[in-house]
């Protein structure tokens, strides 16, 4: 039926849209953590080369320098999970695509079926297997980060 090409083909909208989303956010932190990376080299020279700074100053430097490395690690974990997304969507991606190829076997009739066509299909429901497979290896590593994170 039509609507059901409509919907997958707004799904596969939603998922090169939301890849493209992921994409930017992936350069932005690539951007942040070379400016991170400036700050901590100025601030590692500061607390190096200067003997008679004042204590405090000193503690400034420190605690700037902490801060830094705490958002790099955040960002570092952001990074992790749109790596995990970008995997699931291409999963999405390769199941939709099998999905509609096993669609196009299963529908004809049976006794039109060749022995090439119950070959292709049961390679495709293999194929089918395998991803679904992945993407639940990815909910479970996704699972597990959120889970030492807490």
């Amino acid at each position: 039926p039509s609507w059901e090409c409509t919907l997958s083909r707004e799904a596969q909208m939603k998922r090169f849209c939301k890849a493209q989303a992921i994409q930017r956010r992936l350069e932005e932190i690539e951007v942040t953590f070379r400016e991170l990376e400036q700050q901590g080299i100025k601030l590692e020279k500061l607390l190096r080369d200067e003997d008679g700074t004042p204590a405090a100053q000193k503690t400034q430097w420190m605690n700037q320098l902490l801060y830094l490395v705490q958002k790099k690690n955040s960002l570092m974990s952001e990074e992790s999970d749109l790596m995990i997304t970008v995997q699931e969507l291409k999963l999405e991606e390769q199941q939709w695509q099998l999905d509609q190829k096993l669609r196009r076997y299963m529908s004809k009739e049976e006794p039109q079926k060749t022995a090439e066509d119950r070959a292709a299909e049961q390679e495709i429901l293999a194929q089918l297997v395998e991803v679904v497979n992945k993407r639940d290896i990815l909910i479970h590593i996704q699972e597990e980060k959120r889970l030492s994170e807490l």
